[in-house]
């Protein structure tokens, strides 16, 4: 574990559980859902989604005239990319930062980086995707498992529509009530979590997706994302050509 300080704050990062933050800790309470190596790693900590977020079809996309096809990991789907599931290089560490990088486990190749910076206030994710030496579709983004809230600000002026098999069909119709699984635009205003009776999280990003999960009795989960799941089929997806970079940012901030 790499371990990072600011303040009252603690961040533990696990390069070996794809490269994931497995702890944020503000004054003694843990913001997020924890877990160790051998458990479920979808599930757990806050985690980068590359080259893809959410779900691909079947698992499968065509590309330059090319049928690609994803290990199913959700079958029938694949989700949430490879680099959640891979290991993370440090390539740099100090006492409030870090940074990582993965080379990307699929067919058309890649590398991600990760630079980590903590505050006493905030954490600033900033991941980076560079392509190789063919063009490559890319959707990044972050999983956060927040720790369920005991109040929420979450909302959006459009969400996705999703068919029978819960993705997006790419029509953006008014949200419905909660429980939620689904990618919205627009938020109307700060997402807002209250961890516990002491700490109150905001999540921020120049991401213009957001997948909420709601539906989980333990955790929240609000995750900005490039683009909606399923992207490169719908043709949304940012397209990287060699050497080019598509980077964004996620800040976790918190009051006390």
């Amino acid at each position: 574990m790499v371990e990072l300080q600011s303040g009252r704050a603690t961040v533990l990062v696990s390069p070996m559980s794809g490269g994931r933050v497995a702890s944020i800790e503000v004054g003694g309470d843990e913001l997020l859902v924890t877990g160790a190596p051998g458990d479920d790693p979808m599930q757990w900590g806050s985690y980068p989604m590359v080259p893809f977020a959410g779900r691909i079809r079947d698992g499968r996309f065509v590309w330059d005239d090319r049928t690609i096809q994803l290990p199913v990991n959700l079958p029938p789907h694949a989700i949430h990319g490879s680099g959640f599931t891979s290991r993370w290089d440090v390539v740099d560490q100090g006492r409030d930062h870090a940074e990582l990088q993965c080379r990307l486990d699929w067919p058309l190749g890649g590398l991600a980086h990760q630079h980590l910076q903590l505050t006493p206030q905030a954490l600033v994710c900033v991941l980076t995707v560079r392509a190789d030496a063919e063009p490559m579709p890319v959707t990044l983004g972050w999983h956060p498992w927040f720790r369920k809230p005991l109040a929420a600000e979450l909302a959006f002026a459009r969400m996705y529509a999703k068919d029978d098999a819960g993705i997006p069909t790419g029509e953006l119709v008014a949200p419905r009530p909660q429980p939620w699984d689904d990618c919205f635009v627009e938020p109307l205003g700060p997402l807002v979590l209250q961890i516990s009776p002491h700490v109150t999280v905001t999540v921020s990003s120049d991401c213009d997706h957001w997948v909420v999960y709601t539906e989980p009795e333990h955790a929240t989960c609000v995750e900005p994302q490039s683009g909606p799941p399923d992207a490169v089929n719908l043709g949304t997806a940012t397209v990287l050509q060699p050497g080019e970079i598509l980077q964004r940012t996620m800040t976790i901030a918190w009051t006390t």
